[in-house]
């Protein structure tokens, strides 16, 4: 069985939500990136172990919360020995607005995952764009580049949409499919 891991920074538990399924789909292990953006020293050895990494985080501001953009920074030492090259990796992130810039954030970590030499997975799924579609409807949000979720800013966590989930746990699927074939 290969080995996934879904890493991410939850700033109010929402993405945390979304990163739960998306492990639930890829069966991953799922590491938090604390308030600090950091993670234990084994977190980064399962890692460099790892077939596939699974980068999650809020859209803040048109971009990755701090706290992950530590987390990438750190990354570097990973970078400069080629500890990630070819592994395959994908992208998840949720804001409070419909769109919020997250397109931005999605790029940013599509190209931290280039960086390191690795394979990106694209969402695959069609979007739910006609007038009867609802948050429950999977791809609601119209993501390809990777997983885009919402959570409204007075949403509690019990409160994400119910089609994000559904969409999160189907792109930790497709990780998986698209990790055995490519590491087998």
């Amino acid at each position: 069985m290969n080995q996934i891991i879904v890493i991410c920074h939850s700033g109010y538990g929402h993405t945390k939500a979304v990163a739960e399924k998306v492990a639930e789909g890829a069966n991953a292990r799922l590491i938090a990136i604390d308030a600090n953006g950091d993670i234990a020293a084994d977190e980064w050895e399962a890692l460099d172990a790892a077939d596939a990494i699974v980068l999650g985080t809020p859209t803040y501001m048109g971009d990755a919360s701090w706290q992950f953009k530590k987390f990438a920074d750190a990354s570097s030492k990973a970078w400069f020995e080629g500890r990630w090259a070819d592994k395959v990796f994908g992208g998840f992130t949720n804001s409070a607005s419909p769109s919020g810039d997250k397109q931005v954030t999605l790029i940013a970590l599509q190209t931290l995952a280039s960086q390191h030499g690795g394979i990106w997975v694209s969402l695959g799924l069609p979007p739910s764009n006609t007038k009867a579609a609802t948050p429950a409807d999977v791809n609601h949000l119209g993501g390809s580049v990777g997983l885009i979720t919402r959570s409204p800013a007075d949403a509690s966590v019990e409160e994400v949409s119910p089609g994000d989930l559904v969409t999160a746990l189907r792109y930790g699927e497709r990780i998986a499919s698209v990790t055995a074939r490519l590491k087998g």
